[in-house]
């Protein structure tokens, strides 16, 4: 019997994490090595349930994991409703484009910590400053990936609408619009990776929530399960966001399968 495609991606990638826990239990086994450094998966798994019966300091586990989505997904959205609007405009005319691709230009390739303190300074530690950072974080990577879908629309598409007497407009809402969309999810996908990042280290420079802190402080007093146990929580959770963003994609281009 032939395993269709689909199904052979799906069970190598179940036994890749098979034999990353079996080496992971076989490294740990019997405490060859400290625990500080690396625990074993019992050890996380133990962490993982105590954390849910009792939270950490004072919070529940998933009270920390909700800090940081909401700070996520509220910059993610401010990101969204104005980046594309933007990128598309700023695609389809070069006079809007000179207006922002001089600051997007400048903007991208700084570090989101490196103006973090300046962001501190302007609204202190409150919950704004994080989300302010995170959207800077996430407008830059869809304002470019909105700007490259509108200007790798074939030019034959437009044509063919002119001919049919589209006028401006409806050439954009029909033509542009429709064309740039996997290049619109490619940038959402990318900002909503760097967002997330963006939003763990901010919660470790000033926080008093968020898996990012729990990570952070749980680090000064050698508890390497509780570090394990956030990381393995962002993981997860970068990787469902990621895929329900893929999965959206799907629905509105009509499942093309563009991406790994």
């Amino acid at each position: 019997m032939t395993i269709k495609p689909f199904k052979q991606k799906y069970w190598i990638s179940i036994i890749t994490v098979a034999v990353i826990l079996l080496v992971w239990s076989t490294i740990t086994y019997q405490h060859q090595v400290s625990q500080l450094i690396i625990p074993s998966p019992g050890q996380i798994w133990t962490c993982f349930v105590q954390l849910l019966q009792d939270g950490y300091k004072g919070t529940s586990l998933w009270g920390h994991m909700w800090a940081s989505l909401q700070r996520l997904f509220i910059a993610f959205g401010l990101a969204a409703v104005t980046a594309i609007p933007i990128g598309l405009l700023s695609g389809y005319s070069e006079k809007i484009r000179a207006v922002f691709e001089p600051i997007i230009a400048f903007i991208r390739p700084l570090p989101p910590l490196g103006y973090y303190t300046i962001i501190i300074l302007w609204m202190g530690t409150v919950n704004a400053s994080k989300i302010f950072l995170l959207f800077l974080g996430a407008f830059a990577p869809i304002f470019v990936s909105c700007v490259s879908g509108v200007t790798r629309v074939d030019p034959d598409y437009i044509n063919h609408a002119r001919t049919l007497g589209a006028n401006q407009w409806q050439i954009f809402a029909h033509v542009i619009l429709p064309a740039s969309l996997p290049e619109v999810f490619v940038g959402l996908r990318n900002a909503m990776s760097i967002a997330y990042a963006t939003s763990v280290a901010a919660e470790m420079v000033a926080a008093v929530s968020g898996i990012g802190w729990m990570v952070l402080d749980a680090s000064k007093y050698l508890r390497s399960d509780v570090v394990f146990v956030g990381i393995i929580l962002m993981g997860i959770t970068g990787i469902v966001l990621d895929k329900l963003l893929l999965l959206l994609e799907h629905q509105m281009i009509g499942g093309r399968e563009r991406h790994a």
